[in-house]
């Protein structure tokens, strides 16, 4: 067993270098440098503070650390975070299905009972689930190996899609509760098809029409959708 601030500090880094690795056309990620600043900022503590764990994970055989450059997972440190990403998905699923709480509400209850409960809980979630791809906000989740289920269409940025495509809702990168209840309140929730009917990059805006109402939205906002094609969907 980890400690819970050596499990965030693994899930954090393995989310970051995720993020800022990820093909969206083709879903395919390669190894990334994760600098002590991106984790301070995701973990809320300071530089020095990172700095010093980081060399600590480094000594355990957690993470390759190297000044002035970052840091990146190890074998054994990504097998850590992935443990703790699976009970985060499962767990804020298993609230949304059971308890009937909303995808706004699950992430924070998640953050604390994932560091508490048992790998042998989590495995009957999975079980009483029918062992499911993707979580809420559509983030995959991995299997009892690691192996992420879902995932596997590929996807690009609401902000990136040209005029005129069909489109769905795949995936929710921004899960701040703020977040996504504009999007329940908009009406773009995860499997939600829509239209692209504009695109303008001068103003930084992208226009699309669902079946009940056409939504502008700006860029930092679009970018933080990640969407999948309805027509190579058909074609499957």
């Amino acid at each position: 067993m980890y400690s819970l601030t050596v499990e965030n500090y693994l899930k954090a880094a393995w989310q970051i270098s995720n993020q800022q690795t990820t093909n969206y056309a083709t879903n395919q990620k390669v190894d990334s440098w994760v600098s002590t600043g991106q984790l301070a900022e995701a973990l809320g503590v300071s530089p020095g503070t990172v700095t010093s764990m980081l060399k600590s994970l480094s000594e355990s055989g957690m993470v390759e650390y190297r000044p002035y450059e970052g840091v990146k997972l190890t074998d054994a440190g990504e097998a850590v975070a992935l443990r703790i990403l699976r009970r985060h998905r499962l767990i804020e699923l298993f609230l949304v299905r059971t308890l009937k709480l909303t995808w706004d509400q699950v992430h924070e209850e998640a953050e604390h009972l994932e560091h508490a409960v048992s790998d042998f809980l989590i495995d009957r979630i999975d079980e009483f689930l029918d062992h499911p791809e993707v979580d809420p906000h559509g983030d995959p989740i991995p299997n009892a190996e690691g192996v992420m289920r879902g995932g596997h269409q590929p996807t690009m940025p609401l902000s990136d899609c040209p005029e005129g495509s069909h489109i769905r809702i795949a995936r929710v990168m921004n899960q701040g509760a703020e977040f996504l209840r504009y999007l329940t309140d908009v009406g773009l929730t995860l499997g939600t098809e829509c239209e692209i009917t504009d695109r303008n990059p001068e103003a930084g805006v992208v226009t699309v029409q669902t079946e009940t109402q056409r939504i502008t939205l700006g860029f930092p906002a679009a970018q933080q959708l990640l969407v999948e094609s309805v027509e190579s969907m058909a074609k499957k």
